[in-house]
Formats: C-alpha cells, structure tokens, sequence
C-alpha cells in the first residue's frame, strides 16, 4: 500500500525557516516524480513545488529563491527547505505524487494519486 507522510510543519514567525520531510514507502519511489503542494484556509489546492526521478526542479512563482525541494532516493524521502516564510505561506503542506492527467482541485483528492495527510504550517506576522 501507497503511503506517504509528511513531518517538520511548525508555528513561526515571518523570516523564519522550516524543514519539511516527506518518508515514502509502498512504491517505486526511485521512479516518482514527487511533490508538494498547500491549501490555505479559503484558498484552493496549490501546486509548490515538484522533482522528477532524476532530480529536475519546478516551483511555484510564489516560492522560488525561498524554496528548495530534493529527494534521497536512499532513504526514499523528499524534503522542502523554506526560508524567508511569510503569512501568506501559512497552510497545510501535503507530500503528493499525483497522476499527470487529472486536474487537481483539492488537495487529497481521490484517485488523483498518493497523497500524506499533510503538516501545518503556520506564519505569523
């Protein structure tokens, strides 16, 4: 079975910096093209930040030059470095690796790939 779960989601204040980590198991993760994404209170499912099998990077305009992801296929993990946090990156963070052919409109969506149940993570001002 498909499982994901994600750790490291913590209350800090703007400026700060958080480390999240994804442990993966039940698939071949060496071959995943993994990602995070975040859904904000009232705000819909957003895609940050993505690295394919062989560890090509994207990121959302929102995050780049404060986030990086990276992945150790050793260990089947993948991470998400933040720094500069900011209120508006208050969510919660989901590890994901998700069907390129389905829209995703919600975070967790059903059959739209394997989902953790996510970390929060909170900025304050």
């Amino acid at each position: 079975v498909e499982n994901l779960e994600e750790t490291g989601g913590d209350s800090v204040q703007a400026g700060g910096s958080l480390r999240l980590s994804c442990a993966a198991s039940g698939f071949d993760f060496a071959v995943a093209v993994m990602s995070w994404w975040r859904q904000a209170p009232g705000k819909a499912c957003e895609s940050v930040s993505e690295i394919s099998e062989s560890g090509d990077t994207s990121y959302a305009d929102s995050v780049k030059g404060r986030f990086t992801i990276s992945r150790d296929n050793t260990k089947n993990m993948v991470y998400l470095q933040m720094n500069g946090l900011q209120p508006e990156d208050t969510g919660v963070y989901y590890c994901a690796v998700v069907y390129g052919w389905v829209p995703i409109r919600a975070c967790g969506q059903p059959n739209s790939g394997y989902w953790g149940r996510g970390t929060q993570v909170t900025v304050s001002s």
